[in-house]
């Protein structure tokens, strides 16, 4: 009975979303007020039957439903409740309804926290993301439906979760990708929204700039927390591999982040409004690409889904849709937006659009060489492999100017800037990054790498321009350093973006380039000596699980003979799916990760050891955390909180 309630509540909010995708709109164009107003409880129903939906499928996990299909290939009465949960997205049916309940979730917020923006505005971005709601609900209802029976033949037992699955990154990884996945969803509704209305101001982009970067916010954590979990779960060391699915999640993030500096100078300068819609419906679009990689069968991975050929041709129907009914509004709409507001090359704004123009080449060359093998191998010209070298060779390229100009952006005033002003600035904070990038691969190792000291001299480029952009707010101020405090939080926001970037470089640069690696034979008993280090394998172990057993290989870690930590590998070999998986023992600190791997038993009884001295590996995260913390900031910002006087003067404009 569950099963059909779930199915049943679907249908319903497909229903929802239907007339949600109908109503609101046709009375925006009649002006018609109380068509206008069922947006709100229209979205709230779409949200209550998806949320219905979503618990009748976790109920039939957590009680070990067999009859339905899903569960039955996806759990077993052996899997641990809080894996059943979790259980419920690690397939492509369950994962698609959890999509759904996001996209929905984001809706229902957007009703709730859009009340003082004009009706019709309102209206028209609800109706949006109706229409979203309809293909999505579709696709479900019609080739990917979750409830599915296996009456009258249901196995007294299921086939369990994926074991690559059954890991903590599991729980937060997905829902933390969708937030922000689905999120870009918000800032291609307001602008088509704005498309539609026929008016783009710095109102518009003032009310999309916090879902924007709310959305960015879930999507660069998100893809943190997977590259987190693919370095310690795959146990191979490495914490980015620009594998085809980790590249469909970082499209849509450089877009993102183009989009949310566009809309900076959208709302404060009134210009670039055509480039900044057009970035709202590529980072949407982008989105809708990474769902068809993922799902259509059309990738091999260990991230995607199978999926049968149906589902592919709907996804892409469904894609074709979108890009192209946005793109033909943008062409109507967007050519009779005029900027009027001028700027001389030497401008915060030329920066900002050369910042954007890099990310977007950078997006460009992560879709070419995700899509150029496939294309090559669909028109039968055999296979090719594009991989890590060229994307870092590549993206090395794109760095260098990228970091330049966001240093140099911060300190440039908009509309026009002398040169002559920021000279001593710009030379006091080159000095520093040239002096610093140069002594301290030289503290931290016992060799100088060209490339980390090109890594360090760009990063902390950000950071000594930053501070320097930091000294110049607290000089207009007569030199005093209440000035910062009196700084907006999107200002900080900056900052902070700034800097986790500049973060990150630096854990890139060094792990790139002093990375230790070794794969060595150890018995029980036996001791390897690296870089200061001592690995003594002590003891092999076994150990059950709920679904799993495993060996357990005990190693202590000591350094100049000082016992640091005691740590635990594991390889596990699950009794139901019949695999064997690597759980890698790790000894931190914030400055190296010690990672130890167990590969396989050779014939003589020892074992293939695989470990790893990764400095400074963990700050590719933190800087993440920094970039996230910063767009928190940000969409705080107080003027981002509506009041009726700022929305009354843009009533008129956005009903037109």
């Amino acid at each position: 009975m569950i099963a059909e309630l779930g199915h049943f509540s679907l249908a319903i909010a497909f229903a929802f979303s239907l007339l949600l995708a109908i109503v609101p709109i046709w009375g925006a164009y009649k002006g018609h007020g109380g068509q206008m107003s069922l947006a709100r409880p229209l979205t709230y129903g779409m949200f209550v039957f998806t949320l219905i939906s979503y618990i009748a499928l976790t109920w039939g996990f957590l009680v070990a439903d067999f009859s339905i299909a899903y569960v039955a290939s996806n759990s077993s009465s052996a899997l641990p409740w809080y894996y059943r949960i979790t259980a419920v997205w690690s397939s492509h049916e369950g994962s698609f309804l959890l999509w759904m309940l996001v996209q929905a979730g984001w809706a229902a917020a957007l009703a709730v926290y859009s009340t003082r923006l004009p009706l019709t505005f309102a209206a028209r971005v609800l109706a949006v993301m109706g229409m979203i709601g309809v293909g999505f609900y579709l696709f479900m209802l019609l080739t990917s439906n979750p409830f599915d029976r296996l009456i009258p033949f249901i196995p007294v037992d299921g086939r369990d979760m994926n074991p690559l699955l059954q890991d903590p990154g599991m729980i937060i990884h997905p829902p933390l990708l969708y937030f922000g996945y689905v999120g870009l969803s918000v800032a291609f509704a307001f602008a088509i929204a704005a498309l539609l209305g026929g008016r783009l101001d710095s109102a518009w982009a003032r009310w999309s700039r916090p879902w924007t970067l709310a959305a960015w916010i879930f999507l660069t954590l998100g893809i943190m927390v997977g590259s987190w979990w693919a370095y310690y779960e795959l146990g191979w060391g490495g914490w980015w591999f620009w594998d085809p699915v980790e590249n469909a999640s970082f499209m849509p993030w450089l877009v993102a982040t183009a989009l949310i500096h566009s809309l900076a100078v959208t709302e404060k300068r009134g210009t670039f409004k055509s480039w900044t819609v057009l970035l709202a419906i590529s980072g949407f679009s982008l989105s809708l690409l990474g769902t068809f990689l993922v799902r259509s069968g059309v990738l091999v991975s260990v991230h995607a889904f199978a999926a049968d050929p149906t589902r592919g041709m709907f996804l892409l129907a469904f894609l074709a849709i979108v890009i192209c009914s946005s793109l033909l509004l943008y062409a109507i709409r967007a050519s009779k937006v005029v900027s009027h507001t001028r700027y001389e090359l030497f401008s915060r704004e030329v920066l900002l659009l050369g910042n954007n123009l890099f990310l977007v080449t950078a997006t460009m060359v992560v879709l070419l060489g995700t899509l150029l093998p496939l294309i090559h191998q669909q028109l039968g010209l055999g296979s090719i492999s594009i991989g890590e070298p060229f994307f870092n060779s590549v993206f090395v390229y794109i760095t260098i100017p990228f970091a330049i100009l966001l240093g140099i952006g911060p300190l440039v005033r908009w509309r026009r800037q002398g040169f002559k002003e920021l000279i001593t600035p710009l030379a006091t904070a080159l000095m520093s990054a040239v002096i610093l990038a140069s002594l301290l691969p030289k503290i931290i190792a016992d060799e100088v790498h060209g490339m980390a000291v090109l890594g360090l001299l760009l990063a902390l480029w950000i950071v000594a321009s930053t501070v320097q952009e930091l000294r110049q707010r607290v000089a207009k101020r007569e030199n005093k350093p209440e000035a910062l405090v009196k700084l907006g939080r999107s200002h900080w926001g900056m900052v902070l973006g700034h800097l986790g970037f500049a973060v990150a470089i630096i854990g890139i640069a060094l792990v790139q380039n002093y990375e230790v690696e070794r794969t060595v034979r150890m018995s029980p008993g036996d001791t390897f000596a690296e870089s200061g280090y001592e690995f003594r394998f002590t003891e092999l172990g076994e150990r059950q699980g709920p679904n799993f057993v495993s060996e357990v290989a005990t190693f202590e870690i000591t350094r100049n003979g000082r016992l640091i930590d005691t740590v635990d590998s594991e390889k596990r070999f699950y009794t139901i799916q019949r695999q064997v998986m690597t759980q890698t023992a790790l000894q931190v600190n914030p400055f190296r990760d010690l990672y130890i791997a167990m590969g396989e038993e050779l014939n003589d009884g020892s074992w293939a050891v695989r470990i790893h001295i990764k400095p400074f590996v963990r700050w590719i995260w933190m800087g993440g955390v920094i970039m996230a913390l910063g767009g928190l900031l940000s969409a705080s910002d107080k003027r981002y909180r509506l009041k009726k006087k700022s929305v009354g003067a843009s009533a008129q404009g956005a009903s037109a």
